[in-house]
């Protein structure tokens, strides 16, 4: 995949998202659509996921993140974009 049609984000998700299963989520999401990354729970109870793959799969992973799973209310998820840092390999728990 060229360097041009890959896209890397950073987002931080707030709501009820620890606890219920999100990381299990986000890494089923990454194996899903083929995305390299990792997914961390933070001490003010955010979710904070790095995503790297084909921009339309990183597009559709932000959607999903949106809903979470099941059990999770997800209030607010902000969005960083920065330069494909090279990720090879499933999303893992940093």
């Amino acid at each position: 995949m060229a360097e041009g049609e890959r896209r890397c984000v950073r987002a931080r998700i707030s709501g009820r998202v620890q606890g219920v299963g999100f990381r299990a989520f986000v890494i089923g999401l990454g194996k899903d659509l083929g995305l390299s990354g990792w997914i961390s729970n933070q001490p003010h109870g955010e979710v904070e996921v790095l995503l790297e793959g084909g921009r339309a799969e990183v597009g559709r992973a932000i959607e999903a993140v949106w809903r979470g799973p099941l059990l999770a209310r997800v209030d607010n998820v902000t969005i960083e974009e920065i330069s494909p840092q090279g990720l090879d390999g499933p999303v893992r728990v940093r």
